[in-house]
C-alpha cells in the first residue's frame, strides 16, 4: 500500500479496490499493448473491421485511413483517462469517487458493471462457438439435437469456456495478464497463416483485388468524407466502454511513459497492421470464394483444411476470451466490488459476475438475443458517456491532477469527497444532463444518425455541464484537501 494510504474505512476498500504501490505497478508497454490487441482481435472485432471496408461504400484507402484516425483519437482519450489510474494506483470505481462522491461513485460503477456482465455472458457464448467448431471438426458430427438453441457440443463448449474463465479469475490478475500476453500475438500468427493460404489459392491476385474490390463505381469526395467520419465514429463507439474504465488497467503500469507507448502501439499502430490484414484477407476470400466474407470462421470453413480449422478454433477462442477479460470481466468485478467492498472482494465479485454470465450466455440463443434486450443494454451504455466527461473535467480542471488518496476511502463528513452525504450533486445533475442526450440517440429515430458520435457528444455535454455547475477550482493559496499531493507525488 502507499505510504499516503492508511487503510481508510473498512466499507470502502478490499483487494480489488486498494491503491497499488510502486512495487505492484509492474506492467510495461507490452502489457498495455495486449489490452488493445485483445480488445480488437475477437471474432466480433475482426468482423466489424472487415465489414467497414464494405458497409460504407468508400474506397479501401479511405476506410483504412479512418481506422487509423480512430486509433489516434481513442489513444488520446485513453491517455487522459488512464493517467489518474497510473499516477494514484487506483481502479475506475475509486477514481469515480473523486468526482461523484464516495457513495455517488456506486452509480457509474453499477452502470458499467451491468453492461459488462451482460456482454461477459454474451461473449462467453461467442467464445464457445469456436470450441464447438473444433469439436465438430475432429468428430465429423454436428453435435446432436438442440436444447435451448444449442447442441450437446454447444453446451459442452459453453460450460468449458465459462469454467476456463472462472479458473483464470480465481488465480488473480497475474494469470489474467499472462493469458492476455499470450492471446494477442497468437491471433496475428493465425491471421498471417490464413492470409498465406488465400494468397496461394488466389494465384497472386490478392493485392490487385484489394485495391479495386471495395472501390465504389463512382466515388465522390462528399461520399468519401461521409464514410470516413462514419467509420471513425463507429470505432470510437466500439472502444467507448474501455475508455471510461481504463484506469482499471493503467493502474498496473510502472509509469505514464510505458502506458502512453503501449497505447501508441496498441491503438494506431495495431490498427494499421490489423486493418491491413483484415482488408487483405477479406479481399482474398472474395477472389477465391466469390463472396465478401467478413466472418473469419466462414473463411476458415471454406479452406477445407482440418489443421487450419483446429488451429483457428483455438485462436478465435483465445481472442474472444481475451476481449471478454478486458472489456467485460475486469470492469464488472471492480464495479460489483465497489457496491459492497467489505463483503465482495476480487474472488467473490468474480463469482457474482460469472454466475450472471452463465445464465445470460446459457439463454443467449433461445431467449435473450430474441427479445431485443440489447437496446436496454445500449441505453445503459449510453449513460456512461457523460461520466467520462465529468471524470476528466473534475480531475484535470477541478482537482488539478491532485487527489487526497486517504479521502477516497473515507466516509468522514469532513473528508474531501464526502460532498453531501457522499454524493456530489453537481456531478449528478451534469450526469443526467448528458445522459438524456446520449439515451435519446438510442431511442429517437431522428437522432440515430448521431449514434456513432453520441458517446463523444455525451461526454462533452456532461463535462461542460459539470464545469458550469461546479464551484471554481481552488487557487494554489487556498488548496483543499482534495488537491493535496497524490500517492505518487
Amino acid at each position: 500500500m502507499s505510504a499516503h494510504y492508511d487503510g481508510g474505512d473498512a466499507g470502502l476498500h478490499n483487494d480489488s479496490l486498494v491503491p497499488l504501490n510502486k512495487k505492484e505497478q509492474t506492467w510495461g508497454w507490452f502489457e498495455i499493448f495486449n489490452i488493445w490487441a485483445n480488445d480488437i482481435q475477437s471474432l466480433f472485432g475482426y468482423s466489424l473491421v472487415a465489414s467497414l471496408f464494405i458497409a460504407y461504400g468508400v474506397t479501401g484507402w479511405t476506410a483504412f485511413a479512418a481506422l487509423i484516425a480512430a486509433g489516434f483519437l481513442v489513444m488520446f482519450l485513453v491517455n487522459i483517462s488512464g493517467k489518474p489510474g497510473q499516477k494514484h494506483g487506483i481502479p475506475y470505481p475509486v477514481l469515480a469517487r473523486a468526482s461523484m462522491g464516495v457513495n455517488g461513485s456506486k452509480l457509474p460503477a453499477v452502470l458499467r458493471a451491468i453492461v459488462a456482465v451482460f456482454w461477459f455472458g454474451a461473449q462467453t457464448y461467442f467464445a464457445s462457438t469456436a470450441l464447438n467448431l473444433f469439436l465438430m471438426t475432429v468428430t465429423g458430427s454436428t453435435g446432436g439435437p438442440e436444447f435451448l438453441g444449442m447442441t450437446a457440443f454447444g453446451w459442452i463448449s459453453f460450460v468449458a469456456v465459462w469454467a476456463f474463465q472462472v479458473l483464470l479469475f480465481s488465480r488473480g490478475m497475474g494469470w489474467v495478464s499472462t493469458f492476455l500476453n499470450l492471446a494477442g500475438p497468437i491471433v496475428y500468427l493465425v491471421m498471417i497463416g490464413l492470409l498465406v493460404v488465400l494468397w496461394i489459392e488466389s494465384d497472386g491476385k490478392l493485392l490487385s483485388a484489394a485495391q479495386t474490390i471495395f472501390a465504389p463505381e463512382n466515388p465522390t469526395l462528399s461520399g468519401e468524407l461521409t464514410g470516413f467520419v462514419a467509420i471513425v465514429g463507429t470505432m470510437v463507439a466500439y472502444f467507448a466502454a474501455v475508455m471510461i474504465n481504463f484506469s482499471d488497467f493503467s493502474r498496473y503500469s510502472k509509469d505514464t511513459k510505458s502506458m502512453k507507448f503501449g497505447n501508441l502501439v496498441g491503438l494506431p499502430a495495431n490498427m494499421v497492421l490489423f486493418s491491413a490484414l483484415a482488408l487483405l484477407i477479406t479481399a482474398g476470400a472474395a477472389v477465391v470464394y466469390g463472396e465478401q466474407l467478413t466472418n473469419p470462421t466462414d473463411i476458415v470453413a471454406r479452406t477445407d483444411s482440418v489443421l487450419l480449422s483446429i488451429i483457428a478454433a483455438f485462436t478465435f477462442f483465445a481472442a474472444t476470451v481475451g476481449i471478454n477479460l478486458v472489456a467485460n470481466f475486469v470492469p464488472a468485478v471492480n464495479g460489483i466490488a465497489n457496491l459492497a467492498p467489505k463483503t465482495l472482494n476480487f474472488n467473490r465479485a468474480g463469482w457474482v459476475a460469472s454466475l450472471f454470465a452463465l445464465v445470460i450466455g446459457g439463454f443467449w440463443v433461445s431467449l435473450i438475443s430474441q427479445i431485443g434486450i440489447s437496446a436496454f443494454v445500449n441505453t445503459l451504455g449510453a449513460t456512461l458517456a457523460p461520466l467520462y466527461g465529468i471524470m476528466i473535467v473534475d480531475y484535470y480542471w477541478q482537482k488539478k491532477q491532485q487527489l487526497h488518496v486517504n479521502d477516497l476511502y473515507s466516509t468522514d463528513p469532513g473528508a474531501a469527497y464526502s460532498y453531501t452525504n457522499g454524493w456530489n450533486k453537481s456531478a449528478l445533475y451534469a450526469f443526467f444532463t448528458g445522459a438524456v442526450f446520449s439515451v435519446a440517440t438510442v431511442w429517437i429515430e431522428e437522432l440515430q444518425f448521431l449514434t456513432g458520435y453520441a458517446w463523444l457528444f455525451g461526454a462533452v455535454l456532461g463535462g461542460l455541464a459539470y464545469k458550469v455547475l461546479s464551484p471554481a477550482p481552488a487557487t494554489s493559496g487556498t488548496q483543499s484537501r482534495a488537491e493535496e499531493v497524490s500517492v505518487n507525488s
